[in-house]
């Protein structure tokens, strides 16, 4: 028996060492690799978020080692399943899961009677088109339907690496062309459907609603853009050398996002930040829209680190190509299709690497007459909207941020 205790007591004592050795090496790491500038919100709480974002990496990594399960498994179920609350019914909402043409959505809808169709508000969840889910923006998906007393549905697109380029762009069109010939089904005024999602869910917004452009469906009231990512061009804008090491998203984390969904060679990820995937006649040509000249000066003051990236790997062209493609990068759409685009709402954070995407893409919207809600908020990061309301990690700038957004909709 005192064999077997002290056998207890060993193994206790190497489980509680390796624990706090895993849990110096996650500190260690955020120190020595992030940076996060002066005038960030409550730098404390974005470091312990981060260091809790790296914990699961780590442990997920452990389990894979372990052939227990892949490191993207194990982070999507601790993402997803775990961390999102479970709020359960709602008192002033109808919540359903259903499908649209086989594609996963959740519909919220105001149980208060109206006298006349709602405005309907179509929702594409972020995670660099590997992460995120309906569960995950639940609580904001509640939060912006009773606010705005709209219709709001929620995509559960098929996520990267399993589903490649352009299958998450191709299940949030058929969802919303879906919900814009059935909106009546739900209460909702065709004619007051506004498409919306933050970062990756931005890029799929923008894209969306480009591609409805002709469409013999209503045109969407507006679409909302929550630091969305327009572009896979230019890695060294203002905001992507200034941000670079600014949790919740490196630099170098988004462009492997963007390689995974769109099936490029990540052994060329260096290549690509470095601009070696775009032709030297590609960079003339996207200059009047990407040139520093259109980003204003109050963002230039941190530092400009803008090489010349006269360089060009036409192996690396070919293996990223896609990036090129307006379903893609909305941002390199003709003139002709963004003065037909709806009105807009654009929402930027100064310590993010997708700041100046969202500032270019403002300003594509503006030079062709579509009226832009922009909303800047001076000490917000990538991902801020998420933590609107997350108990004691709750940013109030967050929360600012989406009171902001339900304004913008009941204005509109």
């Amino acid at each position: 028996m005192g064999l077997a205790l002290a056998l207890v007591a060993i193994t206790a004592g190497i489980f509680i060492a390796l624990f706090f050795l895993l849990v110096a090496g996650i500190i260690y790491f955020e120190f020595a690799n992030s940076d996060i500038p002066p005038g960030v919100a409550s730098p404390a709480k974005l470091r312990i978020i981060h260091c809790i974002m790296i914990g699961i990496a780590v442990v997920g990594k452990i389990a894979q080692n372990m052939f227990i399960c892949s490191q993207l498994d194990f982070t999507r179920f601790i993402r997803d399943k775990l961390l999102a609350r479970r709020l359960g019914e709602d008192p002033k909402l109808l919540i359903k899961n259903l499908t649209f043409e086989g594609i996963p959505v959740r519909v919220y809808q105001p149980k208060s009677p109206s006298a006349g169709g709602r405005k309907g508000v179509l929702f594409f969840h972020g995670g660099g088109w590997m992460f995120g889910s309906i569960d995950s923006y639940d609580v904001l998906c509640r939060y912006i339907s009773k606010g705005t007393e709209s219709v709001v549905v929620s995509v559960g697109y098929r996520l990267a690496p399993e589903h490649k380029y352009p299958a998450a762009f191709d299940d949030c069109l058929k969802a919303t062309r879906h919900f814009l010939k059935t909106a009546k089904e739900y209460g909702v005024d065709p004619s007051s459907v506004i498409i919306s999602g933050d970062s990756a869910g931005g890029n799929l917004t923008a894209a969306v609603c480009q591609d409805l452009l002709g469409a013999d469906l209503p045109k969407p009231l507006a679409q909302v853009l929550i630091y969305p990512l327009v572009q896979g061009i230019d890695f060294h804008l203002p905001s992507y050398t200034q941000n670079c090491a600014v949790p919740i998203l490196y630099r170098e984390r988004a462009v492997f996002y963007m390689i995974n969904y769109i099936e490029g060679n990540l052994q060329m990820m260096e290549e690509v930040i470095d601009g070696d995937h775009v032709p030297v006649d590609l960079k003339l040509k996207f200059k009047k829209w990407l040139g520093l000249d259109n980003i204003p000066d109050e963002f230039k003051v941190r530092g400009i680190k803008h090489p010349l990236m006269a360089s060009h790997s036409e192996d690396v062209y070919e293996a990223h190509k896609q990036l090129f493609e307006t379903h893609f990068s909305p941002l390199l759409a003709e003139d002709s299709v963004f003065r037909l685009l709806p009105k807009a709402y654009v929402l930027t954070c100064e310590f993010d690497v997708l700041r100046d995407d969202g500032i270019l893409y403002k300003k594509r919207l503006e030079d062709n007459g579509v009226p832009v809600t922009w909303f800047h908020l001076k000490d917000g990061f990538h991902g801020i909207v998420s933590f609107f309301d997350n108990g004691k990690l709750t940013f109030e700038s967050g929360k600012l941020a989406v009171d902001n957004i339900v304004k913008f909709i009941n204005d509109v």
